[in-house]
């Protein structure tokens, strides 16, 4: 079995080109909450128009367009910003400010009157990649991408230690089980800044929502989860859970 879930590992791994650039990836996650009963119009078209693009003008790529689905109780958008480094987060709002087609194509959004906001607020969390899945993973799904289902979880933990219990229980185990049962990951990642620390985020992705359903339902009963997940050494290791459903945006580039 546990030669059966390397060789799965492996495969996924080896799904896309992508893995084959060394180094770990970061992570940042863009959560704009829209206030109730607002219109996404031209926040959709901000994201899609005018951020997306300009993201991909400094190869960054490739940028990850969501909408909560209707059983949210907050409707959000949620930004993925694959990075390179670190430090390419501090470079983005002044590369943005010197782009010319970015201020032109994100007009409407900025005008839009202070005594109407449409958003709450944006959160953001930068993470660093796992070591078991380095770099953001794009998997080949389905043909049909309307139908394409997307799950963004977030695990927090009491302290910093279980946290880094939760992710070594991911990259001894946890995922080859994913790949085992149909789940496709994106990416995981161990958040550095952010409002949950500590706790790690993860995004999966599913043909549609019979795959999902399936997949989880798998997943619980799968005899090595049943093993890992029995363990003294990673008890205890996440105190809340956050789960979002998500579905791609027509710009999304995922």
């Amino acid at each position: 079995m546990v030669r059966t879930l390397v060789s799965l590992l492996i495969a996924g791994v080896m799904m896309t080109q992508s893995f084959a650039v060394e180094g770990k990836q970061y992570f940042e996650i863009r959560q704009y909450k829209l206030k109730e009963n607002a219109d996404p119009t031209l926040l959709d078209a901000y994201l899609s128009d005018a951020l997306a693009p300009a993201l991909n003008r400094m190869g960054i790529e490739p940028v990850g367009l969501f909408k909560t689905d209707s059983s949210e109780e907050q409707e959000s958008r949620f930004v993925l910003i694959p990075l390179d480094n670190a430090g390419q987060v501090a470079e983005i709002p002044a590369k943005l400010a010197a782009d010319k087609a970015y201020a032109e194509a994100a007009t409407e959004y900025n005008q839009i009157p202070p005594s109407t906001p449409i958003l709450d607020r944006v959160r953001s969390e930068l993470l660093i990649a796992f070591d078991v899945l380095p770099r953001l993973n794009q998997p080949e799904l389905s043909k049909n991408k309307d139908q394409r289902i997307f799950e963004l979880r977030t695990y927090e933990s009491a302290t910093e230690h279980r946290g880094d219990l939760k992710v070594e229980m991911f990259n001894s185990g946890e995922v080859p089980i994913f790949l085992d049962c149909g789940i496709q990951p994106i990416f995981f990642g161990q958040a550095i800044v952010g409002d949950k620390i500590p706790n790690l985020t993860y995004m999966t992705v599913y043909p549609n929502q019979e795959a999902k359903d399936e997949g989880w339902k798998k997943f619980r009963v799968h005899p090595d989860w049943k093993v890992l997940s029995k363990k003294e050494r990673y008890a205890n290791t996440v105190s809340t859970i956050h789960k979002w459903n998500l579905l791609p945006l027509p710009a999304s580039q995922l």
